[in-house]
């Protein structure tokens, strides 16, 4: 059984056992999920960039960031052009026992008159049903990198998993960090705003922490596709989902820190 933290503290304090402040301020550990690697090289920008690349620029410039800013300890499933299967991703995350996982990746479409068109981004927390054709959609793209013995088997556990879910903190707290993060993104790079969506993302399903996958922009498209490929767009990117990290640790923080007993007021003569 896991306990929160504040409900640990609430315990101890209850029992009049010393609490340690130390306990309540260790850093946040957060996994760092940077998409595709390997073989699997993920969608193309019409000038030839890889989605396994970019998501891997990207997400250590968020590592970089977030030990940086937050202090926090954070952990990549790669940290270089490597192979890494979903179900070890999901195993890795799971071992570290994180307070976050975020997974990064390029979004594309997959006609002509689509890629010329579509740009923006996406924000995505798990569910079972897509919010719409496009949330589906990539989420099907994602989700083909997934053994097939293995996605069938999430497949088939996915809407009995989530029924637990869906009164679960973990999963309410995926959705505030997926806002948090969107609302950062958007502010910050002026990019068309496709909103927060749900999506059955197999790298999502099992994570035992809040759980976000991040599509940081349409490689397909032609101007958006060369943005991402840039230094400084990749660190505005890196930025904002540093801030929302920050945003949403701040509500946490303030929503399970211990509330002291009230003290009654003295009476007036």
């Amino acid at each position: 059984m896991v306990f929160r933290l504040s409900t640990l503290l609430g315990i101890l304090v209850f029992l009049g056992l010393p609490t340690s402040s130390r306990a309540a301020e260790r850093p946040p550990r957060i996994v760092v999920d940077p998409g595709h690697g390997g073989a699997q090289e993920g969608a193309t920008s019409p000038t030839g960039l890889l989605e396994k690349e970019v998501s891997l620029q990207i997400g250590r410039r968020v590592r970089e960031l977030l030990e940086k800013e937050l202090g926090a300890q954070v952990l990549m499933t790669r940290d270089e052009d490597q192979a890494l299967p979903l179900p070890e991703r999901v195993d890795f995350a799971n071992k570290q026992r994180p307070d976050l996982f975020l997974s990064i990746h390029c979004n594309a479409m997959p006609t002509k008159r689509t890629r010329a068109r579509v740009q923006g981004i996406e924000t995505y927390f798990l569910s079972a049903n897509a919010s719409n054709a496009t949330a589906r959609a990539a989420a099907d793209r994602e989700n083909a990198e997934a053994p097939l013995s293995q996605a069938a088997r999430g497949d088939s556990t996915l809407a009995f998993i989530l029924h637990d879910l869906a009164r679960t903190e973990a999963h309410q707290d995926s959705s505030r960090l997926a806002y948090a993060v969107h609302q950062k993104l958007i502010a910050s790079t002026g990019g068309s705003d496709r909103g927060v969506l749900q999506a059955p993302f197999y790298v999502l399903n099992g994570v035992e922490a809040p759980a976000i996958l991040i599509e940081v922009g349409y490689i397909s498209h032609p101007d958006e596709g060369g943005r991402l490929g840039r230094a400084e767009y990749q660190e505005t990117l890196a930025t904002a989902i540093t801030e929302g990290v920050r945003s949403f640790l701040s509500e946490v923080r303030r929503r399970d820190t211990p509330k002291g007993p009230k003290v009654a007021a003295p009476a007036t003569p």
